[in-house]
């Protein structure tokens, strides 16, 4: 995995301005997408930082995210996951409290969260109407000021991820992964790997130079520094798992054998008992502090 703290810009003539974050410890991507003709913004995927060891919580990416934002001189007008994040817990919350943005995902997270209440046994959990300032489904729009912002379903590695296509640029989360590496695993509860495929198909439909920023990277053999950006016709001509010439069958057959062999993020017991509540710790109990419920060989 690279090694350093990495920020990127990306810009296109009538597109918008995005501002890339990496963050280390996770290898996630957390973006920035700005319209240009009116500073409004949109913080999307934003990383709350963890330690496992200690299950401690701090905001150092949350606090750099915003520092971005002031220094560009934007305004933030919305806060959006793309889904509930197994590998990292989301600062949605976090930022949606000191920016005043609403919280935004994808409405079938609701799915998400029955599944998770059994893993759990919490089974009046995940209240996700209450805690997400807004459900989008596949179709609808919204707007980062004069920017039309659509929503694509994009189930696969969850069954209820979304994709923000703005304008040039396309925030796919855990579909593909960087062009030299290839796509997301689809083998969490939920997940689909024919889905994934299905997902794909879709974004890969778009013009070819949208610009598609991806939700995580890891580096490789030959690449140290992490990546994030490719457009559609780079991932159509090069990407090993779906490239030109691959069929659905022999991606199905890559995917589920790959995802066979990986084991759970280290932070996915933590985190989705937070995403799922939009970014915040567990309800305080009578001593005034949180507690992590972790489920024993339901894994």
């Amino acid at each position: 995995m690279p090694s350093k703290q990495h920020y990127l810009s990306s810009s296109a003539e009538g597109g918008p301005n995005v501002h890339c974050l990496y963050d280390v410890a996770t290898g996630s991507w957390q973006y920035i997408c700005a319209d240009s003709a009116t500073g409004k913004c949109a913080i999307i995927d934003p990383v709350l930082d963890f330690d496992p060891a200690s299950a401690r919580t701090s905001t150092t990416n949350a606090d750099m995210l915003l520092k971005i934002v002031a220094d560009k001189g934007y305004e933030v007008q919305w806060i959006l996951d793309t889904h509930p994040h197994a590998d990292h817990l989301s600062a949605g919350h976090c930022l949606a409290t000191r920016t005043g943005a609403p919280h935004a995902i994808g409405q079938k997270v609701a799915d998400i969260a029955r599944l998770w209440r059994d893993y759990y046994n919490l089974s009046d959990a995940f209240p996700v109407e209450q805690d997400f300032g807004k459900l989008l489904k596949d179709g609808d729009s919204i707007m980062i000021g004069d920017l039309q912002v659509n929503v694509l379903l994009s189930a696969g590695h969850t069954l209820g991820s979304i994709t923000y296509v703005a304008g040039d640029a396309a925030f796919v989360h855990d579909t593909l992964m960087h062009v030299d590496v290839g796509t997301a695993r689809a083998d969490f509860p939920g997940g689909s790997a024919g889905a994934l495929w299905d997902s794909i198909q879709t974004i890969l439909a778009l013009p070819d130079h949208t610009r598609l920023f991806v939700g995580h990277d890891y580096g490789t053999d030959t690449r140290d520094e992490a990546a994030c950006e490719a457009t559609v016709s780079e991932h159509r001509a090069s990407n090993p798992h779906v490239g030109e010439g691959k069929s659905r069958d022999e991606f199905v057959k890559l995917r589920e054998d790959r995802d066979a062999t990986l084991g759970l993020p280290d932070r996915m017991l933590y985190a989705l008992q937070v995403n799922l509540r939009g970014g915040r710790l567990p309800p305080e109990e009578a001593d005034g502090h949180a507690y992590f419920k972790i489920p024993a060989n339901r894994f």
